[in-house]
């Protein structure tokens, strides 16, 4: 262990910083870390919605949420094009770049004018679904200025007042970008946000195997790491999911046995393999409760009552662990380790197969374990997974700890 502590420590964190510094890797760290007061604000307003849904006297503050995660999309288009020119340092540009990455971001979102003369987007395009979308549209955009910036066109021209080349230096962009979205969009009449979901179809022919239940947990683990909601693969999951249930009600009616276990129930309602939130960040965040460190300790007390109920974004953003090589890993490890013991325990007929179609995600488990497998074996399930998982953070969290210990002794 002592080796392997080591090995983090002093090769694979050294390693992983350096990738990170790249300036387009860095811009979208930053983009994730300055858009967290949003996610939280959705966050608590999710963590109040378990509330209220048992004191239905209580305010829907639904509007609050709408404007914070339904507009997430929007804001981090805005924001990885403003960190990218900054990191580019092409501070010139931060503005005008940015507000131009809106513009593109709502001609790639395939809107429209009605007869009516009224703008309309598809909504769930500009909320948390459309973040890969937003950070796609905003690096387009930081790649079109990036050139046009080191081109200096009319520099040390004095033939030209300062803001006539101010103006020009930014209609050529501005012009350029909006121009792609143009030929994309409305001339090739492509839908970007079709052609990302696309990249995922093929999970859907081998979803009901262990390898897909792996792959479709390890890939929301991993944009989710990179600060992408694992909402933007409900497009490809959700029609796998409902299929599934479907098949399995329909299969229990009938007297039959429920067969498919790759759906939203197994995957996150029974919170085995999302224990505290993707990621099974729950046992991090016990681990933190007692840690040497100031500022863990702090974000654990903070997070700890969240992550009871399956709401793991301050965490993840507060630790951090989104862009954390240290801790990015063992999230990825354990959305292995979690489907691998929830399929063997499943067909080994050691836990039943969810076949009620129950997707309110913010139950505590093992409750929410028992509930939606209907079997009190769900407990003794949920704990040998607290201790896996416990395992596979202690290493990471250790060295990661050392690293924020030296950094507040340092002041």
């Amino acid at each position: 262990m002592n080796k392997f502590m080591t090995w983090l420590a002093q090769s694979f964190a050294p390693k992983c910083k350096k990738v990170f510094e790249n300036p387009w890797i860095d811009a979208v760290a930053s983009t994730m870390k300055k858009v967290l007061p949003f996610i939280l604000t959705g966050s608590v307003i999710s963590f109040y919605n378990v509330f209220r849904s048992y004191l239905a006297f209580l305010p829907d503050l639904g509007v609050i949420f709408s404007y914070t995660f339904g507009f997430l999309a929007i804001y981090i288009t805005f924001l990885v094009t403003h960190e990218a020119m900054l990191k580019l340092k092409h501070e010139q540009y931060q503005v005008y770049a940015s507000l131009t990455a809106i513009g593109l971001y709502f001609i790639l979102c395939q809107s429209m004018t009605t007869e009516e003369g009224m703008f309309q987007v598809i909504g769930e395009r500009i909320g948390a679904s459309g973040i890969m979308m937003g950070l796609v549209t905003g690096l387009l955009t930081s790649v079109v200025f990036h050139f046009y910036a080191k081109l200096k066109v009319l520099s040390g021209n004095d033939s030209l007042p300062d803001f006539v080349i101010e103006w020009i230096n930014n209609i050529i962009p501005i012009g350029l970008t909006l121009g792609v979205g143009m030929v994309l969009a409305t001339n090739l009449q492509l839908d970007i946000y079709q052609y990302i979901l696309a990249i995922f179809m093929p999970l859907q022919n081998i979803a009901q195997t262990l390898p897909g239940l792996i792959l479709i947990c390890l890939i929301q683990a991993m944009l989710y790491s990179m600060g992408i909601s694992a909402w933007i693969f409900n497009a490809v999951t959700t029609p796998i999911f409902m299929m599934a249930i479907s098949e399995n009600i329909t299969a229990v009616a009938s007297g039959m046995a429920a067969m498919n276990i790759t759906t939203s129930e197994t995957v996150f309602t029974a919170a085995l393999i999302t224990m505290g939130g993707v990621g099974a960040t729950l046992p991090l965040n016990v681990l933190m409760l007692r840690s040497k460190s100031s500022k863990m300790k702090t974000i654990g007390r903070i997070c700890i009552a969240p992550s009871l109920f399956n709401i793991n974004e301050p965490l993840m953003f507060g630790a951090p662990v989104v862009f954390n090589p240290l801790l990015m890993l063992p999230v990825w490890i354990n959305n292995i380790v979690g489907p691998v013991v929830v399929w063997f325990s499943m067909r080994a007929g050691l836990l039943n197969i969810p076949s009620k179609m129950i997707q309110v995600g913010q139950i505590p488990a093992p409750f929410s374990s028992v509930m939606i497998t209907e079997d009190l074996r769900a407990v003794v399930v949920y704990i040998v997974l607290f201790v896996l998982y416990l395992l596979v953070w202690y290493p990471f969290y250790k060295v990661y700890e050392k690293q924020c210990v030296t950094e507040e002794a340092a002041g």
